[in-house]
């Protein structure tokens, strides 16, 4: 899914260190499907023991619906490698996670699969948790082409990303993707070095 320009409500999860086995834990890894994930995404925290959601958890209020972007506590998705946390935030419908900080290994599983991680300087980040208390109803906008973030108010913050990542985020594609975008230049690549290996042969 290609990721150009998003304007969305915030998810605020002020929570430091969340690591990639709250976000889904790890008796949900058993599949390889993507399908499902999403009603699983922070499980232990969204719903009790009998597996009824719990009403104090932003998920399961209201101003969470229809949110794309979640707004998480500093150094998000530590922990294990798992492509699975990046999986469950999409399927359960974000596109973008703004933080201070992210885990290298979360980052890159997160570019590879659409999932847009959005650093910003700590003090940016403060003033959005501030501003989604007063009001849960502000939004951000992202473009991603111009890497900028439009905070409430007007004010926007670049954010950093590579430019293979975000040529694939734009384009919709992963590394396969991106590969299968240069197949006839592969094609007639590969034609050329096999001629020229057979030329030799003789």
């Amino acid at each position: 899914m290609r990721f150009q320009n998003l304007e969305s409500r915030m998810v605020p999860i002020q929570q430091r260190n969340i690591d990639t086995d709250q976000i889904i834990p790890a008796r949900f890894l058993k599949t390889v499907s993507k399908e499902g994930l999403g009603d699983n995404l922070f499980c232990d925290w969204r719903y009790d023991s009998a597996g009824h959601p719990k009403p104090d958890f932003i998920l399961n209020q209201p101003a969470a619906q229809g949110a794309q972007v979640l707004l998480a506590g500093d150094n998000f998705g530590c922990g294990s490698s798992r492509e699975h946390a990046p999986w469950a935030l999409l399927q359960y419908g974000f596109r973008a996670v703004i933080s201070t900080s992210f885990a290298d290994i979360f980052k890159s599983n997160s570019l590879k699969n659409g999932l847009l991680p959005v650093m910003v300087p700590p003090d940016v980040h403060a003033e959005l948790f501030a501003t989604v208390a007063r009001d849960p109803k502000v939004t951000v906008r992202i473009d991603l082409p111009a890497q900028i973030l439009t905070v409430p108010g007007g004010g926007q913050v670049e954010f950093p990303l590579d430019s293979f990542a975000r040529h694939c985020l734009l384009e919709g594609v992963d590394e396969i993707g991106y590969t299968l975008q240069h197949e006839a230049e592969i094609a007639a690549f590969e034609a050329q070095r096999v001629g020229s290996i057979n030329t030799l042969a003789y």
